[in-house]
């Protein structure tokens, strides 16, 4: 499953890729060792915080010079793809081998780089039951990754030798379609090196800025995926979400949402019906309805093709305590042509994750 992210966020880049006039091209590869800490983000992972992680970022990443105009609205970002090696130097949590895609965002004249990373990594030792059962933070060989880096660089300090330096974040989740999901997150030091190779365009290309406007937008989505409870063993269950919402563009990188969900989560069924039986002292009926509804607010920001958007939303039909009442949702979306789009959301409860979602939708 977690291979569907990665591909859709890689094919989404290579759309982009494509659609540069392949006269202006400039590419550059970077190497950063990095050594770090796990973050106790939660106390059932402090067995598996007994040394300090090392290991590599290498990055591939292709320039942007303004031939489109989205480019110039974000300061010529770098589409790239990145490859993440991590030791944890702990037996149990074991090793992580990622692949990622990513962009490479610049500030402060080009000095400041922000890269944010979206792939597919696999653990060599996950939890099993007879062989490895401390190991609480994954729960399947391949995981959903995100990283961060935060960096100085300085490209052709030495011909085509440049230096980058700064701090990283890795997480590391399989959004709980497995049991146990407890993840973790490293924060790191890195510092390495970049190699630029020159191409035929060295100027930056500049338009006049137009305002963008559009009328309040309609949206229908359909999302789907398995997940499993927290309880190891319980089994993994489809849910469906039905959403409809409205936006409205409010310059040109971003618009806002107001809308609503419907949940059919059947692991929820599983763990009624569980508690119900295990725990009598709860007073739970094993008829409960394990659907929900809930509202929310939302914010889209428009990269071309791409967009990111994030939604806090609050449920209004909540039979079953699962979390708390409020959820929150960050998603990745491919526009296909003006109307219709695919779409792949982690939700989550705070930092405690219940799906990765698979959605498509039309705007009207």
């Amino acid at each position: 499953m977690n291979l569907r992210v990665f591909l859709l966020i890689f094919f989404s880049i290579a759309s982009i890729f494509s659609q540069e006039n392949e006269r202006l091209h400039s590419y550059s590869f970077d190497a950063s060792p990095f050594y770090g800490s796990i973050i106790l983000h939660n106390p059932d992972i402090s067995h598996l915080i007994s040394e300090h992680p090392t290991g590599v970022i290498l990055g591939y990443n292709r320039k942007t010079f303004g031939l489109e105009e989205w480019q110039q609205w974000y300061n010529y970002p770098d589409l790239g793809a990145s490859f993440i090696y991590q030791n944890s130097h702990n037996e149990t949590l074991g090793d992580a081998y990622g692949l990622y895609a990513h962009f490479n965002f610049y500030f402060f004249k080009r000095n400041l780089q922000f890269r944010i990373g979206q792939g597919v990594s696999y653990a060599t030792d996950p939890y099993d039951r007879a062989t490895n059962f401390r190991n609480n933070a994954y729960g399947s060989r391949l995981l959903s990754s995100t990283f961060m880096m935060f960096n100085y660089q300085k490209e052709n300090i030495y011909k085509n030798l440049g230096l980058k330096l700064g701090l990283s974040v890795i997480h590391y989740s399989n959004a709980n379609i497995k049991a146990p999901n407890t993840s973790t997150n490293t924060l790191a030091f890195n510092a390495g090196l970049v190699y630029t190779l020159d191409g035929d365009v060295t100027e930056y290309i500049r338009r006049e800025k137009e305002r963008i406007t559009e009328p309040v937008k309609y949206n229908l989505v359909f999302r789907t995926g398995v997940n499993e409870s927290d309880n190891i063993g319980h089994g993994q269950y489809p849910f469906y979400i039905f959403s409809g919402y409205a936006d409205k563009r409010v310059g040109r990188k971003s618009a806002l949402q107001l809308g609503a969900d419907v949940f059919f989560s059947n692991f929820l069924k599983e763990l009624i019906e569980f508690q119900s039986i295990s725990f009598p002292e709860n007073n739970i009926d094993a008829n409960t309805d394990y659907r929900r509804v809930g509202l929310f607010v939302g914010h889209e920001l428009f990269i071309n093709k791409l967009s990111i958007g994030t939604q806090l939303g609050y449920y209004v039909y909540y039979p079953f305590d699962f979390e708390g009442k409020v959820y929150n949702r960050f998603s990745l979306k491919r526009y296909f042509g003006d109307t219709f789009f695919g779409v792949v959301s982690l939700k989550s409860h705070g930092a405690a994750a219940e799906a990765v979602e698979f959605g498509i939708g039309v705007r009207l």
